[in-house]
């Protein structure tokens, strides 16, 4: 100990513990200034769009008048729509990863895929738009319905759930796999009963904001033509509709002030739909974590 010097050691100590203090200022005053900007931008919608959030903004359609305008067919064809994404993407995405964790065959052609994947995850939404444009609308003349749109906004939302149930599935321990082939399971019977249920949790916490980004997405419906104001409800996949985002992205282009209100009371419905949709998606996580 005698060697060594203690007055460089506490000079590198304290220039050490000021750079510390340095960069958790800057992370605190990141995090303050984003927590604020929110708070803000929740208090402005929340003032504006209260007065106009009652019983006949949920059960009128859309009319010209601001204090006649109401949700009704927008927030139906979301829950139509989320009717269509939910289940397309989950099964799809969660099959792709099972495939390439459990059954691909670790080659080039098979990393070439899963890198693509995940670059596709960063594509924007417009893009996705376009092919759905190309492929359901007019390929498959599906036209502007619920199916089309759902089928788009899936593949907007596939890469983030496929990549979110590999590193789910990734994560599932392997002695758990070779304890369920020691006592004579199946590949299959193993995937099914001892690694998903394992990986729900991390399956579930991508899906939940894959769909978050799919129910807000207002591009990909742009581009497709869908309508904004429709006064009736869709009967069927093959309908017509139009969607929350659609709507709010009209009241908030109008000059009208009255609209500007309107379309606040908008995004609070969105927002609710939004939260109910994750409180369901967030128990059944919580419910497999306690098991596994």
């Amino acid at each position: 100990m005698r060697y060594i010097d203690e007055t460089a050691v506490m000079k590198r100590m304290t220039k050490r513990i000021t750079f510390n203090k340095v960069w958790k200022a800057l992370f605190f005053l990141a995090t303050t200034f984003a927590l604020v900007t929110l708070a803000i931008l929740l208090y402005r919608i929340v003032t504006q769009g209260i007065g106009y959030l009652n019983i006949d903004f949920l059960t009128n359609f859309a009319s010209r008048f601001a204090d006649r305008a109401g949700v009704k067919a927008a927030l139906i064809g979301s829950l139509w729509l989320m009717g269509v994404v939910a289940p397309v993407s989950i099964i799809l995405g969660v099959g792709t990863a099972i495939y390439l964790e459990e059954y691909a065959k670790k080659n080039r052609l098979n990393d070439f895929i899963r890198m693509n994947i995940s670059n596709l995850a960063g594509v924007p939404s417009i893009v996705f738009g376009l092919l759905g444009l190309t492929i359901f609308v007019r390929m498959m003349e599906l036209g502007k319905s619920i199916l089309a749109a759902g089928f788009t906004m899936s593949l907007l939302i596939l890469p983030v759930i496929i990549v979110a149930a590999q590193e789910a599935i990734r994560a599932v321990p392997s002695e758990q796999r070779e304890a369920s082939y020691g006592m004579g399971a199946t590949k299959w019977q193993t995937i099914l009963r001892v690694v998903l249920p394992a990986a729900i949790p991390g399956i579930l916490t991508g899906s939940i904001l894959a769909l978050s980004r799919a129910i807000g997405e207002t591009a990909p419906l742009v581009v497709l033509g869908i309508p904004v104001i429709l006064q009736f409800l869709p009967d069927g996949l093959l309908s017509q509709f139009t969607a929350l985002p659609m709507q709010i992205y009209d009241w908030a282009k109008r000059p009208q002030e009255a609209f500007q209100y309107v379309a606040s009371a908008g995004i609070l419905v969105l927002m609710t739909v939004l939260l109910l949709m994750n409180s369901i998606a967030i128990f059944i996580r919580n419910k497999f974590q306690k098991r596994y």
